[in-house]
């Protein structure tokens, strides 16, 4: 209901191009040049912030919004969610299968047009923002976390990370990221797997990387449900936390809403 009275409320700013441009949100395209999001707002409530989520291979934006769980989940918190679409049908970011000369800033720009277009649009605080994905959703949020850290407040991949391995270094400041996986995923093991002309990475050899490149050292353990994280933290307070569950290539609500929990801990969200 809320959806539809925002989006009845923009097609009442005129009958232009620019109204029409307005009138977007869980149901319809928010158009950005030829590119496009859709966002899902609270129900009850202005949103406290927004989770901009990547989808996988050959996902949408319009099929992200069909989750109503987690929709539900995040109105719940005050959140709004923010679903991308990638360039093609997947994100186009170094070492991708069928892009080899990709840099990943294509994809990046979007993501930037797309959190101003929202904050412009809907009131959504850029400063509480929280950078998410699935598969190679997770492949595009650690390209994110690398190139943008300063740009989200935290960031959480499931069952993806980067093509090949680590990149060379990242930008600073370090950031606060949950990486979680399935001991037993086929799709995205954890140590990776050929695709094509490329393969996947090696996430231990990720963490390994990142743990290193931004000073973070042991913090202890933790267990959730089904999760089983080993946590380290950077001298500035920035979290890397890495749960493993016994299930395959798996994405769960619950997941999110913990890595959610956990950032707030830590005061980055």
């Amino acid at each position: 209901m809320r959806q539809a009275i925002i989006g009845a409320v923009f097609w009442a700013l005129g009958p232009g191009p620019e109204g029409a441009a307005l009138a977007c949100g869980a149901d319809s395209d928010c158009r950005l040049g030829a590119r496009h999001y859709r966002i899902a707002l609270p129900e009850a409530a202005a949103p406290r912030g927004a989770v901009v989520y990547a989808h996988g291979y050959r996902g949408t934006a319009a099929g992200v919004m069909r989750n109503t769980a987690l929709r539900r989940a995040l109105s719940e918190q005050g959140l709004a969610l923010i679903a991308l679409k990638s360039l093609t049908d997947d994100w186009v970011i170094p070492h991708a299968p069928g892009h080899p000369d990709a840099t990943g800033q294509e994809e990046i720009a979007h993501v930037r047009a797309v959190v101003a277009d929202a904050a412009r649009r809907f009131g959504i605080d850029e400063r509480r923002l929280v950078a998410a994905g699935f598969s190679s959703g997770g492949m595009m949020v650690w390209t994110l976390a690398c190139a943008r850290p300063g740009q989200f407040a935290g960031f959480i991949a499931v069952a993806g990370t980067f093509w090949q391995g680590p990149p060379e270094t990242c930008a600073r400041p370090p950031a606060s990221l949950v990486h979680i996986h399935g001991t037993s995923d086929p799709t995205v093991p954890l140590s990776g797997r050929a695709i094509r002309e490329t393969w996947q990475g090696d996430v231990r050899a990720v963490l390994t990387f990142y743990s290193r490149f931004g000073g973070f050292e042991a913090a202890g353990s933790l267990e959730r449900g089904d999760l089983s994280c080993t946590l380290r933290r950077s001298p500035a307070g920035a979290i890397l936390d890495f749960c493993l569950h016994p299930g395959g290539h798996s994405f769960r609500s619950a997941y999110l809403l913990f890595a959610l929990d956990r950032l707030r801990a830590a005061g980055r969200f």
